[in-house]
């Protein structure tokens, strides 16, 4: 969390001398057009935050501006992230359509149906986010049942099989499996992704679903 705030604090402070530094170099002065023409040819210089225990940089104001346009760039580990995601959530619909035919617990049927609820809507957002970068849902050569958490097919067929009582630990199981791969992915984002908008998912992602943890741990004990 510091780590991401600091990014953005100096994201935003390097934006702002930016655009000071422009507006200066622009600007008009009392003694007409001659120096402020200097005064853009020259540039200025903008003194760009240093990240935690580092010392300020000194950039020219094209440097900085090219730093400042890069602040919030999604980089590769934000779009492996979004990709693993959206297949990762796609399980959990899987296996939250099982419940209720085989459920025999009410509180297994909330849960499932939060599940549900949450995660269509996310897998609708990442979905657009790749799109808006200009990115495809899916990488070649990735192996996505490499994923943590992932149920395997023959966890999900004994799952299909089950009833009742029976159906119901196994589901929390398998869900509870399947979160904690979650969280890891989701903190592994945090911690090497770019992108606001990836890192507030993310976040949403480790909020979430660590509730859901304790939750389904409460009812399989």
């Amino acid at each position: 969390m510091i780590r991401r705030q600091a990014r953005r604090f100096r994201g935003f402070a390097l934006a702002v001398t930016v655009t000071a530094v422009v507006l200066t170099a622009t600007g008009c002065d009392g003694g007409g057009g001659n120096g402020s023409k200097g005064r853009a040819a020259g540039g200025g210089s903008v003194v760009a935050p240093g990240k935690p225990g580092e010392p300020a940089r000194t950039l020219s104001a094209s440097q900085a501006a090219k730093a400042a346009a890069g602040v919030d760039t999604p980089n590769s580990a934000d779009v492996r992230y979004v990709r693993m995601m959206i297949e990762h959530h796609a399980q959990a619909l899987v296996l939250t359509r099982l419940v209720p035919a085989r459920s025999g617990s009410d509180a297994v049927k909330r849960v499932a149906e939060r599940i549900t609820a949450a995660q269509q809507p996310e897998i609708g957002a990442m979905k657009g986010w790749l799109s808006r970068h200009g990115r495809a849902e899916q990488a070649d050569g990735h192996d996505h049942g490499a994923m943590p958490g992932m149920a395997t097919d023959a966890q999900l067929d004994r799952l299909r099989a089950a009833k009742g009582k029976a159906f119901d630990q196994l589901f929390l199981k398998l869900m509870i499996t399947h979160h904690q791969g979650a969280v890891t992915m989701a903190t592994e984002a945090l911690s090497e992704g770019n992108n606001i908008q990836v890192e507030e998912m993310a976040d949403d992602v480790v909020a979430q679903q660590t509730t859901e943890i304790s939750r389904m741990g409460a009812l399989s004990s």
